[in-house]
């Protein structure tokens, strides 16, 4: 998702900071942590979009938009700190002009899916153009992470998570696993870094697992993340890793739903 609310924090509320291709979550060698990794839970893998099997008590962390320099560093430092991984949903266009960055997330040890190439509400597009859009923020991301020789994961997320069932049904076909949102942070909202810690925290509680959405673009949300995985180990959360099966995005055909095969009501 993208803000429509103004990020008014400034840079001091934070501390300065395969398969065929292998996959852009290769093992990190073990670094410390105050927590010792107590925090981290188990690796869920993924071959195809659905319910990801979590248990009361564990959550997934995702990070959408990025990377964005001066912030996805820090949020980096904050998920070593507390020895957990998390998946970020890039932009192609922010690969593009960072690609130096997304291959930083991938040498430590994170999931890295995508999220289209321009952040367009996919929903308002035809079938061919978003999947037009779909892949070209893949090929993207996918150029950052070549000179290290690695790959997207087959990970994506709708931006706004606006979508109807023709465009869903192509993006699952071609191989894409679309991964939904149980927890949105609205961190996008002009707030204070503790507003949006509660109302986290409060619909986390309420759920009692799932997927929680962020995004890598806020000085908020790099500044809220070390509270809010500080309050998650207190309250006996796990963080669980995720990782995808089964090749790449590239490994078959671009796949265009046919609207005329797709129940309208999906």
């Amino acid at each position: 998702m993208t803000s429509a609310g103004v990020d008014t924090m400034s840079t001091s509320s934070i501390n300065p900071m395969a398969m065929s291709l292998r996959t852009a979550y290769q093992p990190m060698p073990v670094m410390p942590s105050i927590f010792s990794g107590k925090l981290a839970g188990r690796t869920v893998t993924v071959s195809e979009s659905g319910p990801l099997g979590l248990q009361p008590g564990e959550i997934i962390l995702t990070f959408d938009d990025g990377p964005r320099a001066g912030i996805t560093e820090s949020i980096l430092d904050t998920l070593d700190q507390y020895g957990v991984k998390a998946t970020f949903l890039m932009l192609g266009s922010a690969a593009e002009r960072y690609p130096s960055l997304v291959r930083e997330v991938a040498a430590r040890g994170h999931t890295i899916g995508t999220h289209t190439y321009n952040h367009v509400d996919l929903s308002n597009l035809s079938n061919q153009e978003a999947v037009a859009e779909i892949y070209a923020g893949q090929q993207a991301v996918a150029a950052a992470l070549a000179p290290d020789d690695l790959a997207p994961s087959r990970f994506f997320r709708f931006p706004y998570l606006a979508q109807n069932g023709v465009i869903r049904t192509s993006a699952v076909e071609s191989r894409f696993i679309v991964l939904d949102v149980d927890i949105d942070s609205k961190d996008y909202f002009a707030e204070t870094p503790q507003q949006v810690l509660d109302r986290t925290l409060a619909r986390l509680d309420e759920q009692g697992a799932g997927v929680v959405l962020f995004h890598d673009i806020h000085l908020r949300t790099a500044a809220v993340l070390p509270e809010f995985l500080k309050t998650l180990r207190e309250r006996g959360y796990q963080v669980v890793a995720l990782r995808s099966s089964g090749g790449g995005v590239f490994d078959g055909p671009v796949i265009t739903a046919d609207a005329s095969s797709v129940d309208p009501e999906v």
